[in-house]
């Protein structure tokens, strides 16, 4: 076992383990640290623990100290000078005709590098607006290309559901999202019912998915045969979120009667679960809206 602490260097950032060593770290502690591209100013997150080492990216990098008031001081300057630089390359950018759209800057701690994040439509020949803003900034340059997502993390907003963003809120990584989860889940694949202000697929499609899968293999299919505590009838329709079926049963007097029942007190006789949806499934729907929607729904499966 080892011990570390969980270090965030932006809000809502992926959290980095690093190794405390003798120093007496505590969560909400800003620390110094050695990272890939240098020393680093961040925020302790999660308070030294052990964790195998199995779970460690090597290698395993220490916390140099605690942060003091000048570092903090110089955290908030750099701060400062990130906006500053970002008026100076929007200009550059404009002055080079360049089709990009700059969407943060980040001065690394020691000031060694300024990084540029930007997003484009395809590869831009940013060769000389490197120069510019290296003879500006007398240090290293480094232009980043970044994706959609990243781009709705790094400005943050507000979802569909009109709360800020998840990715700009709480969450370090992206999981995989995909049409699959939508179906699965009952939704339209209505791409404004189910894309985030990235354009991309929701996050938030990722948050029930195991509790759906779980509950799918456990549902009986439309027009299957089940035993219920009423007798035999034909499942006509089943709900996920009530986790039940409506079934067709037919009573002793011949008149027949639907009874919603909880899917625990049912047994399938014969047909099948929901489990999984097929691609094939997923195919034929998304073929079946408009071919303007198809189109924005092939964008929905990009990753960035």
């Amino acid at each position: 076992m080892v011990t570390v602490v969980g270090v965030r260097f932006k809000k809502a950032g992926k959290i980095y383990y690093f190794s405390p060593g003798e120093l007496a770290i505590k969560k909400d502690n800003n620390v110094i640290v050695e990272t890939a591209r240098g020393v680093e100013f961040g925020e302790c997150v999660i308070a030294p623990k052990q964790i195998d080492e199995s779970e460690i990216v090597s290698p395993l990098k220490s916390v140099i100290r605690a942060a003091t008031e000048e570092d903090i001081r110089k955290h908030t300057e750099n701060k400062d000078k990130e906006k500053e630089a970002f008026d100076i390359c929007l200009e550059k950018i404009k002055q080079h005709n360049l089709r990009m759209k700059l969407i943060d800057v980040e001065y690394t701690f020691d000031n060694n590098k300024v990084i540029f994040y930007f997003t484009a439509d395809g590869r831009v020949d940013f060769r000389e607006l490197v120069k510019d803003l290296a003879a500006i900034f007398r240090t290293r340059i480094e232009l980043r290309q970044i994706g959609v997502r990243d781009e709705a993390k790094m400005i943050g907003g507000l979802g569909p559901c009109g709360r800020t963003l998840c990715c700009s809120t709480f969450l370090g990584d992206f999981a995989p999202v995909s049409i699959k989860m939508a179906k699965e889940q009952n939704l339209s694949l209505n791409p404004t019912k189910i894309s985030g202000i990235c354009g991309r697929l929701m996050c938030c499609l990722n948050y029930e998915q195991e509790t759906y899968e779980k509950i799918r293999k456990e549902l009986p299919k439309v027009d299957s045969l089940v035993q219920t505590s009423y007798g035999r009838g034909i499942v006509v329709s089943n709900s996920v979120v009530k986790e039940s079926v409506k079934v067709k049963i037919k009573i002793p007097d011949g008149e027949e009667i639907i009874q919603e029942i909880p899917i625990e007190e049912v047994e399938l006789v014969s047909g099948g679960f929901e489990g999984s949806i097929s691609e094939d499934e997923i195919k034929i729907d998304v073929e079946a809206q408009g071919a303007e929607d198809v189109d924005i729904i092939k964008q929905l499966f990009k990753e960035d």
